[in-house]
């Protein structure tokens, strides 16, 4: 029985290898793929970003309305995992294509049109897997558990995913065929694991075919639910924070903590060593958080990692250029600890989430929450990218000219602004995640009211959802 759970587990994680490597490997390395490879300013990036973020604000709520009606022998969410699986592949290929257009404009329609494909296949799949987590079972602690190893599958991604592909673009002379080669690679790698969950993850809760037309007032039926809005909130600020912090921390790390060695045109293990500690440090904490979670709940586990989080990057404004990397090394491993409960704890409430949406709306509305919270989250995400993008433009970062020399440093002025932004976003944006977490009432004993009412008709619903 045990061996069975563990083989489900894995299952329903696998997919999350695409979800946590393909999140990293676009925030840590597209924007300086774009800039220092195909050649496009800080504006045009924020552009590029930004547009294909509002294409988002269409498919992220469209997918959701599509998986909560959809009926087939795999159910509402697996199906589509099988289907998007080998445009995982193609999607990848075409974002890290090394386009070589003299035309600035041609590189950023390029661009611009290879990330849209990769956002609507990301769409495709990653929409139904996050409603898949609140049906894969209905136990409280279960769900914590198996979103622990979602999680760990994530973070095991995100550290191939940060450290592996300049690697492989590093061994061919011609960073193009470079490029090609790891995309193939990391593509082929994705599709697997996005057709294993949809074959094998098999879900515990299965309810009927939404039937409500698509409008945008039943789009934005999930807002009508407190806890929701909460869970969202902590959502939200958690991502826009690790999307900042992701996008400039190679920038940081080449151009200010190794200043002299990319100066002279050498390369260095340190950005890459700095962010698997940072990775590998979140999967050693998810033990501690999971057995926090246990004896304190899951808003304290939010809570003690937002601090580590927010305490640990302040330093990044007192740590000098051309440090020995041993400091970036702790900073690196120490925020990777704090970050672990915050990005842990908001996928262990969803399910929770869902339940209390079921007694207030009558219906199980996994993929409208899911496709809502993802609409917002990566809009939040590109605005907030964008304009950092656009801050350090300001600031005189300079991008890779096409057919031009190297770029070995950057301004004081850009770098002091990097610094900044990477210091300040955590104490911004999880502060007021801490602040709505104190708010949030689904605790053990809550989730259990909350699944009896679902089975039992003669408990009153109202008294529920007045306490939440």
């Amino acid at each position: 029985m045990k061996n069975n759970e563990f083989k489900k587990k894995l299952a329903f994680a696998s997919a999350d290898i695409f979800g946590g490597g393909s999140f990293n490997i676009v925030n840590f390395l597209y924007p300086g793929f774009l800039a220092l490879t195909v050649g496009i300013s800080p504006y045009w990036i924020g552009v590029v970003i930004l547009v294909a973020r509002i294409w988002d604000a269409i498919t992220d709520p469209l997918m959701g309305h599509i998986s909560d009606r959809t009926k087939s022998k795999m159910g509402k969410r697996r199906i589509y995992l099988v289907i998007a699986a080998p445009f995982v592949l193609l999607s990848m290929f075409l974002l890290f294509f090394p386009y070589s257009f003299s035309s600035t404009g041609l590189r950023v329609v390029a661009v611009l049109t290879s990330y849209l494909i990769f956002t609507t296949v990301q769409t495709s799949v990653m929409i139904p897997y996050y409603s898949l987590s609140s049906e894969i079972t209905s136990d409280y602690q279960k769900r914590a558990s198996y979103n622990s190893y979602r999680l760990g599958f994530s973070i095991f991604s995100s550290i191939l995913c940060v450290a592996v592909p300049g690697i492989v673009v590093g061994m061919f002379g011609d960073k193009a065929v470079g490029y090609q080669v790891m995309s193939l690679s990391f593509g082929l790698l994705f599709a697997l694991s996005v057709l294993f969950t949809g074959l094998f993850a098999r879900e515990e809760i299965q309810t009927p075919v939404v039937e409500t037309k698509l409008s945008i007032k039943e789009m934005a039926k999930p807002l009508g639910l407190r806890p929701f809005r909460q869970y969202l909130g902590m959502f939200l600020v958690l991502q826009m924070s690790m999307a900042i912090m992701s996008g400039l921390f190679f920038f940081y790390v080449d151009f200010y903590i190794v200043k002299n060695e990319t100066f002279l045109g050498n390369a260095t293990m340190v950005g890459l060593i700095a962010a698997a500690l940072m990775f590998s440090m979140q999967i050693v904490a998810l033990p501690i958080y999971l057995k926090m979670i246990e004896k304190k709940g899951k808003t304290f586990a939010y809570r003690f990692g937002a601090y580590v989080w927010i305490v640990t990057a302040l330093f990044i404004l007192l740590i000098p250029a051309n440090v020995n990397p041993v400091a970036i090394y702790i900073v690196g491993a120490l925020m990777g600890f704090g970050i672990s409960g915050p990005g842990l704890v908001p996928h262990t409430m969803y399910g929770d989430v869902v339940d209390a949406g079921q007694i207030k709306f009558k219906d199980r509305l996994d993929g409208q929450m899911s496709g809502f919270t993802n609409f917002i989250n990566k809009i939040a995400q590109a605005v907030g990218l964008a304009l950092v993008m656009f801050l350090i433009g300001l600031a005189g970062f300079q991008e890779q000219s096409f057919d031009g020399p190297t770029i070995v440093e950057q301004p004081d002025s850009a770098l002091l602004m990097i610094r900044i932004i990477m210091a300040l976003a955590p104490l911004i944006f999880m502060s007021i995640g801490i602040l709505i977490s104190f708010r949030y009432k689904i605790d053990a004993k809550k989730q259990k009211e909350i699944t009896e009412a679902i089975h039992d008709s003669s408990i009153s619903r109202e008294e529920i959802l007045e306490d939440l």
